[in-house]
């Protein structure tokens, strides 16, 4: 993780759930896991989040919620669905009011199934996250470079 300049934030959301994936969430930031050791820090604002963990399935009334989180988020962003109901919806899938998984309404770049998902699961699935989260820095300096290239060449025939 040598390509990783600030340690990574995420933020966790839980849509329509039963919690089983919020509490193995949250033993992962306990001793035994430590999910801190790899520099992840959890936090409440999205402005500051690099990493978006979603729980539980999405529903008519939080598909905003989700939206707005995600469009708050800076640039290169990576999300993670953790669960079942996360990934495809789950035991609610059938449900007059849900939708389906957290893909139906942004873009995933990782999926964590399990019901609940092992902390050791969700662990491993934000590490692979980080490594998205890379690819994504690279692409975006990339085209940042570019885009200074296409400036400075316009600039020398203005």
């Amino acid at each position: 993780m040598a390509y990783i300049t600030k340690s990574p934030w995420l933020i966790h959301y839980d849509g329509s759930s039963c919690n089983g994936c919020d509490i193995e969430v949250l033993a992962c930031l306990t001793p035994m896991y430590d999910v801190e050791r790899f520099g992840v820090i959890n936090t409440g604002n999205p402005k500051h989040a690099d990493i978006f963990l979603v729980t539980g399935s999405v529903n008519e009334q939080n598909i905003p919620v989700v939206q707005q989180i995600y469009e708050q988020m800076p640039s290169p962003k990576v999300v993670v669905a953790v669960g079942i109901c996360a990934c495809s919806g789950g035991v609610f899938k059938d449900c007059y009011n849900i939708i389906g998984g957290v893909d139906k309404v942004i873009p995933v770049d990782v999926y964590v199934p399990g019901c609940a998902a092992r902390p050791e699961a969700i662990i491993d699935g934000v590490v692979k996250g980080l490594g998205a989260l890379e690819k994504k820095q690279k692409n975006l300096d990339t085209v940042l470079t570019l885009e200074k290239v296409a400036r400075e060449e316009a600039e020398e025939y203005d």
